[in-house]
């Protein structure tokens, strides 16, 4: 198996764990929220029709749709295009980093598509202060961009 063959395989993973944890979410929550850790940890479904962090909420639907489908579609193919060409030349973090990133941008870019909003529903919070409802493919997003900025700024030799 080649090494490009792997990182699609770990992107092929992260979307089935995204669409599945989000099926599970809408089909045993429901309307409601299951408390998990009281005062800090919830699950409750939250259809989001922005971008991360409900940005671009409130914006024309016709408008959000065109950014976010196209800098979702963007972001997916260009991380894949770039693991492809660099597939056997990326770092173990370099590569894990990029099959998060891709992973989750098409998680919930098939939600956009589909569904005409992403199914948001780890709510974190500490009392009333809330942390925006997120779902696996921002958290695989999130650490893939952690993870990708931490092998460029610290762990890569610079020349000068």
């Amino acid at each position: 198996m080649t090494a490009f063959q792997r990182f699609i395989g770990l992107v092929v993973f992260i979307i089935v764990l995204d669409q599945f944890t989000k099926w599970l979410a809408v089909k045993f929550i429901g309307v409601g929220n299951i408390t998990i850790i009281p005062e800090f940890f919830d699950l409750t479904i939250v259809w989001n029709k922005g971008a991360a962090f409900g940005i671009l909420a409130n914006a024309p639907e016709s408008i959000r749709k065109l950014i976010l489908i196209g800098a979702s579609s963007v972001a997916a193919v260009a991380t894949i295009l770039y693991a492809y060409k660099k597939s056997n030349q990326l770092s173990r973090l370099e590569f894990y980093s990029l099959a998060l990133i891709a992973g989750g941008a098409l998680g919930n870019l098939y939600d956009r598509l589909f569904l005409g909003s992403v199914r948001d529903f780890i709510d974190l919070h500490i009392g009333k202060y809330h942390w925006p409802a997120f779902n696996i493919a921002d958290m695989a997003i999130t650490i893939g961009i952690v993870g990708f900025i931490i092998s460029e700024m610290l762990l890569k030799k610079k020349k000068v």
